[in-house]
């Protein structure tokens, strides 16, 4: 670990970010160049002061997880990422499994979205970044681990994670969610992360491993799609993907026509947020 270019290469990352970049508002007082410290430790999920101790070269080894939610923080490229990961004394992590790094194109779509449900997926179905209104329509993704980090293993494994869809819907979804696995497959390869949840869904799934069966390649986000919230019922809604180069993960943004029942219902889920969302699900 180099804690001093560790140290100066946040400190000038931090500065060379403004607020708009990350989402968040100019402030009329602001002093500070760039991004406040206080700032990158709330983007990163982390304390101000363990974030201040690694600026100032006397902060302990940042775990992976650390550093993934710095450079998701920092809005940094790969090649910063891998930069971060090695000066901060670890093996720079392969592209299709760096944990929690969120591509900074997709970040800056996302940053500018506040009034519509976005959020980034990888392609293993695992939520990598939502907004506010992402987690009010799904809940909040970090309380999923493991395994169940990935939708695909939820939808065969768990039996409430098809709730959020319509009876007459789902079918077509175990399709979409097979698909858009042996996309992935195809990419990374049998002995990949998406080789091994294949191998635990043909075990644990008799309905997976007759999707499987039928070797249907696809990256499916349907157009249109009608989802059920505990709370207001069935949403109608669009559905925008945009993906990154290398198709390892996707930007999902969905929306609703103007004065519309979807659009009426989006504006109300604001209104309720997250908390009540959990306590629905609870």
């Amino acid at each position: 670990m180099d804690r001093a270019a560790l140290a100066d290469f946040l400190r000038r990352r931090r500065e060379a970010l403004r607020p708009q970049d990350v989402g968040l508002p100019e402030g009329a007082r602001r002093r500070a160049r760039g991004l406040r410290r206080e700032e990158v430790a709330a983007l990163a999920v982390m304390s101000t002061d363990y974030y201040t101790r690694l600026e100032q070269q006397r902060g302990p080894q940042p775990s992976s997880h650390m550093l993934a939610s710095l450079a998701r923080a920092l809005r940094l490229t790969g090649a910063e990422r891998d930069y971060l990961y090695r000066v901060a004394g670890h093996h720079a992590p392969a592209s299709l499994s760096a944990p929690g790094h969120v591509a900074p194109a997709l970040l800056r779509v996302l940053d500018r979205l506040d009034d519509t449900p976005a959020l980034v997926l990888t392609d293993l179905g695992e939520t990598l970044v939502q907004n506010r209104m992402a987690a009010a329509l799904f809940g909040d993704a970090a309380r999923h681990t493991g395994l169940a980090r990935s939708s695909i293993h939820r939808w065969f494994t768990d039996p409430a994670e098809r709730s959020v869809y319509p009876e007459a819907d789902r079918d077509r979804q175990s399709r979409a969610q097979v698909a858009n696995l042996r996309a992935a497959h195809g990419l990374r390869g049998p002995q990949s992360q998406a080789g091994e949840l294949v191998r635990i869904l043909q075990r644990a799934s008799p309905e997976f491993a007759e999707l499987w069966a039928r070797h249907e390649v696809a990256q499916r986000f349907e157009d249109h799609k009608t989802l059920i919230h505990p709370e207001v019922g069935a949403i109608e809604l669009d559905c925008q993907a945009l993906f990154t180069e290398d198709q390892s993960q996707t930007l999902l943004v969905l929306t609703a026509p103007p004065r519309s029942e979807g659009y009426e219902k989006l504006r109300l889920l604001a209104e309720l947020g997250l908390p009540r969302f959990t306590r629905a699900q609870r």
